[in-house]
């Protein structure tokens, strides 16, 4: 058998009869219920667009109007409107006095206060607007006493609205008010959000057209690198410098934080080392100038640490000193067992305190690698807390198909949709079996 549905609401005992004003105050408990609802939207048009619409139709006005207030010019913006044959969508008017001229809306927007007038034509606040009208009533939007809107809705009988009905207008109005805020609030956090996501992008773009846009031609070596970072921006950065005799200046870093303040304390760090390497001695005076330099320009509590090699193709030699960085890695291809953590006398990390910085040299023989790489691959971690450590990164390098590319690409698999918590970088310098 079917179910005849219930009503979603009851009148009281008093409305039995169904007379006209109370069959409207039935459509304003049903309007009331369903303005509950409302709340669960955050599109402001679809908010104002159905409460117009359906008081309008509930309670057979001539007019209804629903302004929003704009603080920021201290006016009534018309947003909702149904009826209305005078005033438009984007209607506004000055509110903040006593002044009868801005009518009823204006007086309510003032004090705050709902005002009904039963017969318009003895109200001192109301406007004319359409001859049909004969009763108003408008009843202020607030939210913890801040003003969001008025509300006004006009009929054509002589005092259209009773007690019971401008009660429930005004629960309806408080629905309705914090429905426009919350919507508000959520379009400006959008916007917020967007402007920021664009500035995160452009930060982005600008910081990967500083790292290498292409490998260098070295004769009898392969070097290339790469950098992804965990966000849109990143502290890690690497670079190939080019310097006289056929040398080249290979730097990677890692610069303390994360985001934008990172970024653009790398971007500092890169200028600097520029600058520096092709008048310096070496990578020992190289770090010893950058860091004193360093100490004069960054902020309290913020570091880099960095390695800095010289790498001599006709001498197949590699020179480098550390600031405080990861050793980098040797391994010589064809034996397994062979590898090596390149050990200088490790200076402090840049822009903490003044520091000397010594070398440590290497000749690299046919078919040897080396591998420099910031912590954001040996300390890639799944949710157990595992880390991708040491020996996966030996395991890599000793692998024939080795490149920055495969080693990040694995490493990625490994945190097995962790996804990467921190900036990774690497840089590779292979050398080839033929002398220069």
């Amino acid at each position: 058998m079917a179910t005849v549905p219930r009503p979603d609401f009851a009148l009281p005992s008093q409305f039995s009869l169904a007379t006209p004003g109370d069959l409207r105050i039935a459509e304003l408990i049903r309007l009331q219920k369903s303005a509950q609802r409302i709340t669960s939207t955050l599109n402001l048009d679809e908010i104002i667009e159905r409460v117009v619409r359906e008081v309008s139709d509930s309670l057979d006005c001539v007019e209804i109007n629903l302004y929003l207030h704009d603080p920021a010019q201290s006016e009534l913006v018309l947003t909702g409107v149904r009826g209305c044959t005078v005033h438009g969508k984007g209607h506004r008017f000055k509110v903040g006095q006593q002044d009868r001229g801005q009518g009823m809306s204006g007086h309510v927007a003032f004090t705050r206060q709902m005002h009904y007038a039963p017969d318009v034509s003895r109200d001192p606040y109301y406007v004319s607007c359409e001859p049909a009208t004969r009763s108003e009533v408008a009843i202020p939007l607030e939210v913890d006493g801040e003003l969001v809107g008025v509300f006004t809705a006009s009929h054509h009988d002589l005092d259209a609205f009773c007690e019971k009905q401008l009660r429930l207008l005004q629960g309806l109005c408080s629905h309705v008010a914090v429905a426009v805020q919350n919507a508000r609030r959520f379009h400006v956090e959008q916007k917020q959000r967007e402007k920021m996501t664009r500035e995160a992008e452009e930060a982005r773009i600008i910081q990967q057209a500083l790292l290498p846009r292409t490998s260098p031609l070295i004769p009898g070596f392969v070097v290339s690198g790469l950098s992804i970072p965990a966000g849109a921006v990143g502290g890690d950065w690497y670079d190939f410098i080019p310097l006289s005799g056929g040398r080249w200046g290979l730097v990677l870093a890692d610069v303390s934080g994360k985001g934008t303040a990172a970024a653009l304390l790398m971007s500092a760090t890169r200028g600097m080392v520029r600058s520096l390497a092709p008048i310096s001695s070496g990578p020992a005076e190289v770090l010893t100038r950058l860091n004193n330099m360093l100490l004069e320009d960054f902020p309290d509590g913020r570091f880099v640490t960095m390695v800095y090699a010289e790498l001599d193709p006709k001498k197949r030699v590699l020179r480098l000193a550390n600031a405080g960085h990861l050793s980098p890695l040797l391994v010589e291809l064809g034996d397994p067992s062979s590898h090596c953590w390149i050990q200088s006398e490790q200076g402090l990390p840049l822009g903490i305190a003044a520091s000397r910085y010594s070398e440590a040299e290497i000749e690299l023989k046919p078919n040897s690698r080396v591998a420099f790489y910031s912590d954001g691959i040996t300390e890639a971690e799944v949710d157990s807390g595992e880390e991708y450590g040491a020996e996966r990164l030996i395991a890599q390098l000793q692998s024939p198909d080795f490149s920055p590319e495969n080693l990040l690409a694995d490493v990625k698999k490994f945190a097995n949709g962790a996804g990467l918590r921190d900036d990774a970088t690497v840089i590779l310098v292979g050398a080839r079996s033929e002398r220069v």
